[in-house]
């Protein structure tokens, strides 16, 4: 199995994948940036596996407003929450980013195993739940995010998380400057004004996607 789904198949040999792969009977499909992955609003049994490029996890409520609940690299998961999950009427897309090549099988075929009882599909049930533990993770940075009450507050906390992830003050951000609005839940122009002032201030330098916290 390619090294970009490590994050799923940890622990399990390539032969062992190609096999769980046969098994799962998965499908490779790929996508074009703008393009809509996969919905959930009326449910999916389908679960995915980002292999290349990038995706966003999009939430539009009942009054249209966009918010971006997770950004997807290669070698995650999605949809595992969701496959099953009774969702209100808002509409739950994953939408691709950039150019992605996305591996799926069916939810169903995991939690209920083959009746070879392959050991390595034990392995696989762990990995998916430690990646649920860091998708928790994740999730418990973006309240953080979006309890603070201002937007610099908001950027200054997003930018500082990010910065500690990639180990650098400088960093380039996961997605596009307006989608940064959408997922800090903040007005595009808003929000420009907003970092034009800390650029002003001392407190940022930004160049595209690629920003350098200077505090």
């Amino acid at each position: 199995m390619e090294s970009q789904c490590s994050n799923v198949f940890q622990g399990i040999s390539d032969a062992d994948c190609k096999h769980m792969m046969e098994c799962f009977e998965a499908r490779r499909r790929q996508y074009g940036a703008g393009q809509t992955i996969c919905e959930y609003n009326q449910g999916s049994p389908l679960v995915g596996i980002l292999e290349s490029g990038s995706a966003s996890l999009i939430r539009i409520d009942v009054y249209g407003v966009r918010t971006i609940l997770e950004t997807l690299s290669p070698g995650e998961m999605f949809g595992e929450a969701l496959a099953f999950a009774g969702l209100s009427e808002d509409s739950m897309a994953v939408i691709c980013d950039k150019d992605a090549s996305v591996l799926f099988f069916e939810y169903s075929r995991i939690i209920h195993p083959c009746s070879n009882t392959c050991t390595h599909h034990t392995q696989l049930i762990e990995n998916i739940f430690r990646l649920m533990a860091q998708k928790s993770m994740a999730l418990s940075e973006r309240v953080e995010v979006l309890s603070r009450r201002t937007i610099r507050d908001k950027l200054l906390c997003y930018f500082s998380l990010q910065a500690s992830h990639q180990n650098n003050t400088a960093f380039d951000l996961p997605f596009s400057i307006s989608a940064l609005a959408d997922y800090i839940c903040s007005d595009r122009s808003a929000m420009m004004r907003e970092m034009k002032n800390m650029k002003q201030n001392g407190l940022i330098q930004a160049d595209g996607r690629r920003i350098t916290l200077l505090l």
